[in-house]
């Protein structure tokens, strides 16, 4: 007789060992967050910008491209690479929940090694892509605005920061919202790009900012976006500690279809 198909599993740990394809999921979802993301910076701020023509706002010029920024993210998350891998796409986001204990050492590592790769991959195709358009933008590099003292720039990355991750951790702490995680950060992360772009570029990812920083080789401001985002996924989890429940997934969309190798309390395939 034919095997019966196995039942899901309720509750994983998180596990030790290589785990190179959700690895290389990261990378590729990374690199595709990149690509569409600076993307957006290009065809909205670039030289010789048709946008600038036909949205000669600025500041609904930010929005679209906090939209477009981030609604890649968000289909990253709900693709097949995504609901592998959990699609943080960023290492605050893989920090925080490694300090929530959903993810085993070898995976903080793995994850974050992938992501900057990823970073890199994707910034050096939109170099490709759009050519002298892309640098007359910096490639989306982000640096203080306005003579923004450098120190008030990393608090600024660290609070916006915050607010993004402690939106996920609050959305997949019950199974009922977990789904929405996408969706909540697709506006979460338009809305911090359209206000705090002005100022520090809104990176809230050391991965987006290393990308294009050494496709063009503009490194001066770069520890801002790494110092900053990473203090924001401390605090997000220090607040987050006093709230009442428990994440219940460390997936930004969780499919019990897919394995996981991210600790989980949501049934997994």
């Amino acid at each position: 007789m034919p095997e019966s198909p196995q039942a899901p599993v309720t509750g994983t740990a998180a596990q030790p060992g290589l785990h190179w394809v959700e690895w290389a999921c990261e990378l590729a979802g990374t690199a595709l967050l990149l690509v569409g993301g600076l993307s957006a910076i290009c065809l909205n701020f670039g030289r010789g910008s048709a946008m600038a023509r036909l949205v000669p706002d600025h500041s609904v010029r930010l929005l679209i491209t906090g939209l477009l920024f981030a609604g890649t993210g968000s289909l990253v998350t709900v693709s097949p690479i995504g609901r592998r891998s959990g699609a943080h796409l960023n290492p605050a986001v893989t920090t925080a929940f490694f300090l929530r204990r959903h993810v085993h050492w070898n995976d903080l590592v793995g994850y974050v090694v992938a992501q900057c790769l990823g970073a890199l991959a994707g910034a050096a195709v939109v170099r490709g892509l759009w050519g002298s358009v892309a640098l007359s933008v910096n490639l989306g590099v982000t640096q203080p605005r306005g003579g923004l003292d450098p120190w008030a720039a990393v608090g600024i990355e660290c609070l916006m920061t915050a607010v993004l991750v402690l939106v996920i951790l609050v959305m997949v702490s019950s199974s009922r919202t977990a789904r929405w995680t996408p969706l909540a950060i697709w506006f979460v992360i338009a809305a911090l790009v359209w206000q705090g772009a002005p100022w520090t570029g809104t990176s809230l990812n050391p991965a987006r900012s290393l990308g294009p920083a050494v496709v063009v080789d503009i490194y001066l401001h770069l520890w801002i976006y790494v110092i900053g985002p990473l203090a924001g996924a401390f605090l997000a989890v220090g607040v987050f500690a006093w709230l009442p429940g428990e994440t219940l997934t460390a997936k930004l969309f969780h499919d019990p279809s897919y394995p996981s190798t991210l600790r989980s309390s949501l049934p997994v395939g």
